[in-house]
């Protein structure tokens, strides 16, 4: 079965191997819970090292010789903390990074980074930009997935300043990673008191965030700290209009629960938009990430990649559901199909 799916990936493939290579590291992650998920891989990662350069290749060669077994480890405590289960992973992972040698820290000429996809990239060039040469962090080393769970295990278990520290090692790696920003406004707030910090890092993250999910939380954050300036009209604004993005459970309990609720009940959503838009606080996925989605769809698109195609018309859509990039989608999915 594997088969078929290695050669819809070709079938992608373009003369533009740095464009193949964004592609087929955006596959790994496609999948990754596949049944057949290490075969697949397998290929994947072969086709990958036929898109590098010898340079690349030989810089590869030397990583791995030096491969620490990060992999691993979170492999191993991935089911424990989907179970809910948060000792067991931080016991395995205090153990580990007791022993874990510091690789690919920057230096005088050269920053490293790893973006989940080239999206997360263009954010971070348009509102941060490079200081020095960018260098890659390799899929094979998942630096920002290990030092954001632990920092995550750290922070769920009240080890605020440990947290803090890992979770900050983990936004220098991607600064544009919302739900990263999101944990570390968390400690702000419940450990540091510093609601301005708690603040100040929701809106980067609002900024950044490219998943209702993570946009709807970003609303919910804002919305507790509306609570804590005694703002409860534009705290039930923000709740209320998170769940534009996402139905969540806890906005609802917010809603309920915020003090003197009865001054803020019944607010329509043009007035949830007018108090969230007179703080100034953005009111929809920022307009330069969908810009760029309309960018990356048809450059991909031009280049007739289609499963890249479909990866960002999906976020596309998920932020800005319309009539028009559900028929693109279905268009796409009759064309990889075929």
């Amino acid at each position: 079965m594997y088969e078929k799916i290695i050669e819809n990936i070709k079938s992608n493939l373009s003369e533009n191997n740095e464009l193949n290579k964004q592609y087929l590291s955006s596959q790994i992650e496609v999948y990754k819970d596949h049944p057949q998920s290490t075969e697949i891989i397998k290929e994947i990662s072969q086709l990958i090292w036929e898109c590098m350069s010898e340079d690349e290749k030989n810089e590869f060669i030397e990583i791995s010789e030096n491969e620490t077994p990060i992999v691993d480890i979170l492999n191993d405590i991935y089911y424990d903390i989907d179970e809910g289960n948060y000792e067991t992973p931080l016991k395995k992972l205090d153990e580990f990074m007791a022993t874990f040698n510091p690789m690919f820290e920057d230096d005088d000429l050269i920053e490293y980074h790893f973006f989940t996809n080239l999206l997360e990239e263009l954010v971070f060039r348009n509102y941060i930009g490079l200081k020095k040469e960018l260098k890659y962090i390799p899929n094979s080393q998942p630096l920002l997935d290990l030092y954001y769970i632990y920092g995550f295990l750290l922070l769920e278990t009240g080890q605020y300043p440990k947290a803090e520290k890992y979770l900050k090692k983990a936004v220098k790696i991607n600064p544009v990673s919302s739900r990263i920003i999101l944990e570390l406004a968390e400690i702000h707030k419940i450990h540091t008191n510093n609601f301005d910090e708690y603040f100040k890092l929701t809106c980067d993250a609002l900024r950044y965030a490219y998943s209702p999910q993570d946009i709807a939380r970003c609303y919910r954050n804002l919305g507790y700290y509306y609570i804590e300036k005694n703002q409860t009209k534009t705290a039930q604004a923000l709740f209320q209009y998170s769940m534009e993005y996402d139905l969540s459970p806890l906005a609802y309990r917010e809603i309920k629960n915020i003090p003197s609720k009865n001054e803020a009940q019944d607010l329509t959503a043009s007035r949830c938009m007018e108090l969230i838009e007179s703080e100034k606080i953005q009111t929809e996925a920022n307009p330069f990430i969908l810009s760029m989605l309309d960018e990356l769809t048809n450059e991909y698109m031009e280049n007739k990649l289609y499963r890249q195609t479909l990866y960002y018309l999906e976020i596309k859509y998920n932020l800005n559901p319309d009539e028009k990039t559900l028929l693109e989608i279905k268009s796409i999915r009759n064309k990889i199909n075929y």
